[in-house]
């Protein structure tokens, strides 16, 4: 194949600029394709949140990217739904019921917004959900605690907080 000549007058549209960033793939072992973490507790954080609206247009759920931060399976991530508005109240529930334990797992008792349980280290109950049609399997999160095994409660959470350092701290799960 010829590679494709600009017209006269006509220049090539540089669509993304890589020279900046020294990219070599042979000097990189590439991401193979994950499959699903074994069903288990696994030590996490929520490294980002974001309410969105769900497929009907009536209904919200919070968006949670849970990251493993101990063990063979650190950085893989895990994704959670929390279905806070929806015609389904049952559904209601089980969101309510999940972000209370969340909340107690990490001593946030009365978030006023998603990002305050952030980078906060919890306990996750990881399942794995077989594959389905053209879906393959993929995990679930299933439950929610925190580190010490119970959850937190808001006794605990009312009590002085640290003073908070000039320089910022390394986070309690890195080493």
């Amino acid at each position: 194949m010829k590679p494709v000549k600009p017209k006269p007058n006509q220049e090539y549209k540089i669509m993304s600029n890589l020279s900046g960033y020294n990219f070599n793939a042979e000097s990189i072992e590439p991401n193979t394709s994950y499959e699903p973490i074994p069903a288990g507790w696994y030590q996490a954080i929520i490294s980002n949140s974001e309410m969105k609206a769900t497929r009907d247009g009536y209904g919200e759920y919070l968006s949670l990217t849970l990251q493993i931060i101990e063990g063979n399976y650190q950085n893989r991530l895990v994704f959670a739904r929390i279905n806070l508005k929806n015609a389904n109240d049952v559904a209601v529930d089980i969101a309510k019921k999940d972000l209370a334990a969340i909340c107690r797992a990490v001593g946030v008792m009365s978030p006023q917004a998603s990002e305050e349980l952030h980078d906060k280290p919890l306990m996750i109950k990881v399942k794995v959900r077989a594959a389905q049609g053209e879906y393959d399997a993929s995990n679930d999160v299933a439950g929610y605690k925190s580190i010490e095994g119970g959850t937190a409660s808001p006794v605990q959470q009312k009590q002085a907080s640290p003073a908070v350092p000039s320089t910022p701290a390394k986070k309690p799960w890195q080493k």
